[in-house]
């Protein structure tokens, strides 16, 4: 997932500038204690302010080791008083605006403000404690404040909107720009009158507020909402691994016994061990239910606001405005595509579902299936279907050898990169590895961060952002990162991975690359810098190459013995690689309509009831199906009310259709070529916004994608 900073809003109004759906969530609590290896807020206090001075490291990477907690909130106020006063000169300008004067000039404002929040939020999601929580109660009013200050700014618009009406001067990623600016400060509310404009801003400081609160509840959920068990012969069939870990994680929290966490995902991993039946339901029940008490209020609220902001600008619903400026444009296209999938993958789900009640009856059980007996059954479905389990599996995907064997193999094969560990560089934890990416001819692209491992105060989840974006205009390269979720081994065993873990590692590079590759002018435009339906594109794509055979062969080996994977146990990976893709479809489809019909009330609808709305929502859709529920529920549903995807969880799906079109476009064309791979960096990996998104994909491909890859990728097809 292409990780936002704060809200979109936010981040988006200072114009200063994707999560990995895989089931690589973390399996701790985020605690508001960080650990005692972080330095962030241990370093002692400094004179000197790192923030408020471009980093002298190379590409301007943080100095992690010298920023401390009492950093922040005088950097943000520095930022924006600094930045104040640049836009005043812009606006005050008594020239005649020009695209120069005014549109670049913009493009080089806020230079301590991009640099405090990028560091901010990007460490909030990863070593979170209360000083985090404290300076981002104080300062996101402050921030949607000043934001509203810069968009709804009349002379400022008007320099702007002067600008647009004479675009026809200009050409390529100039005229790109002024049109997103433009844009921007439309949909922010530029054309309001003066009344409406307080309104908006009434309505912004809300919704800031409450969804701050909503995803501090997410956050605290992790620490609150645990099961502590006692009685060890209750985590019958899971391995003594995890039995180790779980207490661990008791241990850690003063608590007795063995303390299962929550991942993000309504499903949990355990669910596909665990015997006992009672403990797999009060492990989903826990799941499916936490924050609800504290989050279900904030969900009503947060979607009437929304409703009130939309019509403010124009709008039926804020699924309309949300989409006004994504691919899809319109709810119409984005419940047609969902629509269409969902009979589709019910049928292959409810077909899945009668295997698992045949197994349910051959284990000797009279019960009906229910939500926290799939993964238990579907386990013993793909062994029996396929032979195959992942305590087989695991020993032959060692992190370090799919990491530098597989998927760096995967990219110097395809663009010719190479990939060196820069130990010299500070991290913000001690289990983060920095690296320097080279292109083929030896010129350095950027700088990578890996942070692999789950912990306290991390949040769940995989995802990838910037500390720096690249741009010509301002001479700057990436500075990016990827974070996941793997839990941590004992002190000195292999960390060995998932499938899916694997799959996720590849998919988070595809957000990296993205970045990294990045090859535009304007910041505003660079990178990942694109509609929240094209951005998932690359990191999807990317996981392709962990299942190509070539890059296979590279990477999984025997972490004991060094060799390959039998080509027979393989065989059974791969066929299996769709097994259970009805439910895996179901549950995404049945929360990205959630989401979609969340933001599709009209302005002054009455909610009352959660679960109910709920309920409703999945019947119209035909998705109300008892042993399948969505991915993500109201109350811990980040992307939808906490982050940038609001009426956008689509985007996954959406985006997937390119994924699965380019990679079939590739396989036609030679597969895991430098060819290849050059063809797909020019014509989207470089270009970030600054064309537009679909002619870059008719750029590489010929064509607008189909949907007939994706149904063959998801197993829906043959």
């Amino acid at each position: 997932m292409r990780k936002t900073l704060i809200t979109t809003a936010v981040s988006a109004a200072l114009m200063l500038s994707a999560c990995s759906e895989q089931s690589a969530d973390t399996a701790m609590a985020a605690k508001t204690t960080t650990d005692a290896s972080t330095t962030m807020t241990k370093a002692p206090a400094t004179a000197e302010n790192v923030l408020l001075t471009p980093s002298p490291l190379q590409y301007m990477a943080p100095q992690f080791d010298k920023i401390t907690a009492s950093d922040y909130l005088p950097a943000f106020e520095q930022g924006m008083k600094d930045h104040k006063a640049e836009i005043a000169a812009i606006t005050n300008n008594s020239e005649a605006a020009t695209f120069d004067n005014t549109i670049v000039a913009l493009e080089n404002t806020g230079a301590i403000l991009d640099r405090t929040q990028r560091v901010f939020f990007n460490l909030s999601g990863l070593i979170s404690d209360d000083n985090f929580i404290s300076v981002e109660e104080q300062i996101v009013p402050k921030l949607t404040a000043h934001q509203d200050n810069i968009y709804l700014d009349e002379k400022l618009f008007a320099r702007i909107q002067a600008i647009y009406k004479n675009k026809a001067t200009l050409t390529g990623e100039d005229l790109r720009l002024v049109e997103v600016y433009y844009d921007r400060f439309v949909r922010a509310g530029a054309e309001l009158s003066v009344a409406d404009k307080t309104t908006m801003r009434e309505l912004n400081g809300e919704l800031a507020k409450f969804e701050t609160s909503f995803s501090q509840n997410v956050l605290k959920s992790f620490n609150d909402d645990v099961i502590v068990i006692e009685d060890k012969a209750l985590l019958d069939g899971l391995s003594d691994n995890d039995i180790a870990s779980l207490a661990a994680a008791a241990k850690a929290a003063g608590k007795t016994g063995y303390m299962i966490t929550l991942v993000n995902t309504t499903t949990q991993p355990l669910l596909s061990s665990l015997k006992n039946r009672d403990i797999r339901k009060q492990l989903w029940e826990t799941s499916a239910y936490r924050a609800m008490d504290t989050n279900a209020p904030l969900n009503i609220k947060i979607a009437q606001l929304r409703a009130q902001k939309a019509k403010l600008l124009g709008y039926p619903t804020w699924a309309a405005y949300s989409l006004g400026d994504q691919m899809a444009k319109n709810p119409e296209a984005v419940y047609g595509i969902l629509d269409d999938l969902a009979p589709k993958a019910l049928v292959k789900a409810k077909v899945e579902a009668a295997d698992i009640q045949a197994e349910i009856v051959k284990d000797g059980k009279d019960f009906t299936l229910e939500p926290w007996d799939w993964a238990y059954y579907a386990e013993k479905v793909r062994k029996a279907k396929y032979d195959l389990d992942d305590g087989q599996v695991k020993p032959y995907f060692e992190m370090n050898t799919v990491l530098n064997d597989g998927l760096f193999f995967a990219m110097e094969k395809l663009y010719g990169i190479t990939v060196k560990p820069r130990t010299d560089l500070p991290v913000w934890h001690k289990d983060v590895t920095g690296y320097e990416i080279f292109n083929k001819d030896g010129s350095s692209l950027g700088l990578f961060y890996l942070d692999m491992y789950a912990r306290p105060g991390k949040r769940g989840g995989a995802w990838m952002d910037e500390y720096v974006s690249q741009s010509f205009l301002q001479n700057t390269k990436p500075v990016v990162y990827n974070a996941l979720n793997v839990p941590k081994p004992a002190e000195g065993q292999p960390t060995l991975l998932t499938f899916d873990e694997v799959s996720t590692l590849f998919h988070e590079f595809g957000h990296a690359i993205h970045g990294l590759y990045s090859q535009v002018n304007y910041p505003s435009l660079a990178g990942t810098k694109t509609a929240r339906d094209f951005v998932e594109f690359p990191s999807q794509a990317n996981e392709d190459w962990s299942v190509d055979p070539q890059v296979l062969a590279n990477y999984a080996k025997h972490y004991q013995t060094g060799e390959p994977i039998p080509a027979e146990l393989l065989a059974k990976v791969l066929k299996a690689h769709t097994f259970n893709q009805g439910f895996g479809t179901v549950e995404y489809l049945a929360a990205a309509l959630l989401d979609m019909e969340w933001h599709s009330i009209p302005a002054g609808t009455e909610i009352t009831d959660v679960a109910a709305f709920e309920k409703q929502a999945l019947a119209k859709h035909g998705l109300d199906y008892g042993p399948i529920a969505p991915r993500y529920k109201t109350t811990y549903f980040s992307h939808s009310f906490g982050g940038g995807y609001s009426a956008g969880y689509y985007a996954y799906l959406w985006t997937e259709v390119f994924a699965a079109d380019s990679f079939a476009y590739m396989m036609a064309h030679g597969g895991l070529t430098e060819e290849n791979g050059q063809k797909y960096r020019d014509a989207v990996l470089s270009k970030g916004n600054s064309q537009d998104l679909m002619q870059s994909y008719i750029d590489f491909a010929g064509k607008k994608p189909s949907t007939d890859a994706l149904l063959k990728r998801r197993g829906l097809v043959h």
